[in-house]
């Protein structure tokens, strides 16, 4: 039995990219940071580890810079279409403030999602994850573990 779950909907919605079942966090988003992205050890369907190797989620700020670019240019141009820009008026400076309050809304979420999608380009989803072992990471040093 597979997952009903595609790519798309598991990566936003912070499943597991092996089994597309288990939640990749171990409570909802929120504001403080640090328990906004607390992972368990390991997912809870499938086993699947969520720290493949020391310092592994690094390379989410290159993914959430992506992202909140993305939103960016996103807001400029429905701006632009819907409002406008003009040379005698502050509606850029209205565009820029508007633009900063929601990418700081959604920071948590960005993070989140970062992450997701990090995790995903690493561990591939597995149909039969429930007649197979999950792989156990070879470069994890325990001593250093949750040392982000």
């Amino acid at each position: 039995m597979s997952s009903s779950r595609g790519y798309l909907s598991s990566v936003f919605q912070c499943r597991c990219p092996r089994c597309r079942e288990g939640k990749l966090f171990t409570q909802g988003v929120q504001l403080s940071l640090k328990k906004n992205l607390e992972m368990p050890m390991n997912c809870p369907v499938c086993g699947q580890p969520t720290e493949i190797e020391v310092g592994f989620y690094y390379g989410t700020g290159y993914v959430s810079y992506a992202l909140t670019i993305a939103l960016s240019v996103s807001t400029l141009v429905a701006w632009w279409v819907l409002i406008g820009f003009g040379l005698r008026d502050n509606r850029f400076l209205y565009w820029l403030v508007s633009n900063a309050v929601l990418l700081l809304m959604l920071q948590p979420w960005l993070m989140r999602v970062s992450r997701s999608i990090w995790i995903s380009w690493f561990v591939s989803y597995d149909r039969d994850w429930r007649e197979r072992e999950a792989e156990v990471p070879e470069r994890v040093n325990e001593e250093q573990s949750r040392n982000w």
